[in-house]
């Protein structure tokens, strides 16, 4: 039986590396995610025999499910991000999330550079000081639709339900080409994530 609490613990305290969700021009909006440097040493204490596997669920936009199994017990998380590598890390904050462990903030918008990636150097992780980020000046975020965050809540609600269920693969196909970019697009795939989930 896995000791839920010490790996909580790890991941809590390996929240220290920046996964790019998505970009928008010059801004990139990231995510705080467990850095595997910080991980793999804690859970090595916790079980030898740990082991942490991806799987790409879809290549574009890359759709990645992480499994982590400590002492005999696996957990899962699944995220989509701009590339494969950001796909990775965010599945591992989504598994991180079965846990207990949330990121200190939402999403952060950045300053975006296509050779450099998104330049998170000026925000703090977790560990120092957990709000320091959110409180920070930051590039400010393009305009947000109310209705567009509260579909996408939804839509995240429904995919937990659906990964509950073992429809998480299922899910991960309709969302392959991403949450929609209006609010009609992803009122359909809301309607068909909600069909998959009654059938």
């Amino acid at each position: 039986m896995a000791e839920p609490h010490r790996v909580r613990e790890a991941l809590r305290a390996s929240m220290t590396a920046w996964a790019t969700l998505s970009v928008r021009g010059d801004q990139a909006r990231v995510t705080l995610t467990p850095d595997l440097d910080v991980l793999a040493p804690q859970l090595d204490a916790i079980d030898p025999g740990w082991s942490l596997t991806w799987a790409c669920d879809h290549p574009e936009p890359p759709i990645v499910r992480a499994r982590l199994s400590v002492l005999g017990a696996a957990r899962e998380g699944l995220a989509t991000a701009h590339t494969l590598a950001d796909a990775k890390l965010a599945a591992l904050a989504d598994l991180a999330r079965t846990y207990g462990v949330q990121p200190s903030s939402e999403p952060l918008w950045v300053e975006y550079d296509p050779e450099d990636g998104a330049n998170t150097s000026e925000l703090e992780t977790e560990t120092p000081a957990p709000r320091a980020a959110a409180s920070r000046a930051l590039p400010p975020e393009p305009p947000r639709d109310p209705q567009m965050d509260k579909a996408r809540r939804h839509i995240e609600d429904l995919l937990e339900q659906l990964k509950v269920a073992g429809r998480g693969g299922d899910a991960a196909r309709i969302l392959m080409r991403g949450y929609g970019e209006t609010l009609e697009e992803s009122r359909a795939i809301y309607k068909e994530l909600h069909a998959l989930l009654k059938g």
